[in-house]
């Protein structure tokens, strides 16, 4: 294959990109309405191709809709964890890229190091997804933008407001404001900011505090994230770092009357967000999880270059 696109970060698909993808996943979102969920697109665009997922992290939401998004598009997918295969016993991942290149037609990799999935990329003859990584989480934000649109908001000009730890998703909605033209406004405790390198490629519509009401003033959308991801020391410290973080009615009170509210899940009720918010009338947390799914049709069609 030699018409194909990684899709590891959002820069990868620029704003056409981005923008193509999403007027595909509502589209598509919308044809097939109160269909079953294993039943295929009418098209069934992935007809006979097959998707590769490696896993070096455990996962729900990202398992299940690339799953059910090759299903879906026609094709098939296989899961691989990476402690059961020969990446638990040493072979490289460009090893594994090619040998995997010569199965399937696109791989997907969820792991802890961006640097694997980029070796993967570059080692790979087929399309390679980021799932997640340390360094970003696109996937997750083209379907965090798609629930922003179905609320009624048009992307350019909004205010996102960030709480809590400056980690991957962060990073992939400050790609997502400097490509989609939104401005982001992160509050993050001392030591825990966002990598500049995705603050100054936002476009100049980033900017980082420590003050979350100053972020949340005036905003449409409040995001957050657990503070304690799988794997992450020092948890202790760092709750006490984020606690004056916590997404509360009282700081929502601060964003606009119609602001909403996401996060990618898990969530710890408690911590980073409470049950007042995340249950409540603001929050948009299902719609945001099911468009995952949606988000990761279109992202795939994307790589095969159906759209964009």
């Amino acid at each position: 294959m030699s018409d194909y696109r990684n899709f590891l970060n959002l820069s990868d698909a620029g704003g056409d990109g981005v923008a193509a993808i999403l007027a595909d996943a509502l589209d598509r979102k919308q044809a097939r309405a109160g269909w079953p969920k294993g039943k295929p697109d009418a098209d069934a665009p992935l007809a006979g191709r097959t998707l590769a997922m490696v896993f070096e992290k455990s996962s729900t939401r990202t398992r299940v809709s690339f799953d059910m998004a090759m299903r879906q598009l026609g094709g098939s997918a296989l899961v691989l964890d990476a402690a059961s295969t020969q990446l638990g016993r040493g072979e490289t991942v460009a090893d594994t890229a090619r040998v995997l290149s010569g199965y399937c037609d696109a791989i997907m990799v969820r792991t802890d190091d961006h640097a694997k999935v980029e070796e993967m990329a570059e080692y790979a003859s087929v399309p390679v997804i980021n799932g997640l990584t340390d360094a970003s989480h696109p996937c997750q934000i083209v379907a965090d933008l798609l629930t922003v649109i179905e609320a009624g908001k048009a992307l350019p000009g909004l205010k996102w407001a960030w709480l809590g730890d400056g980690n991957n998703v962060l990073h992939s909605i400050l790609e997502a404001g400097g490509l989609m033209q939104f401005d982001v406004a992160a509050a993050c405790p001392q030591g825990y900011d966002p990598d500049p390198v995705f603050v100054s490629g936002a476009d100049g519509r980033a900017s980082v505090t420590r003050d979350p009401a100053a972020a949340v003033s005036g905003a449409d959308v409040i995001v957050t994230d657990t503070w304690i991801s799988m794997g992450q020391d020092h948890a202790e410290k760092k709750l006490k770092a984020m606690l004056p973080y916590q997404v509360t009615p009282i700081l929502m009170q601060a964003a606009k009357p119609d602001a909403v509210f996401l996060h990618c899940l898990p969530a710890h009720r408690g911590e980073e967000v409470v049950a007042e918010v995340i249950d409540g009338p603001q929050s948009l947390i299902w719609p945001e999880a099911e468009n995952r799914l949606h988000a990761q049709k279109s992202i795939l069609r994307w790589c095969f270059g159906q759209i964009g």
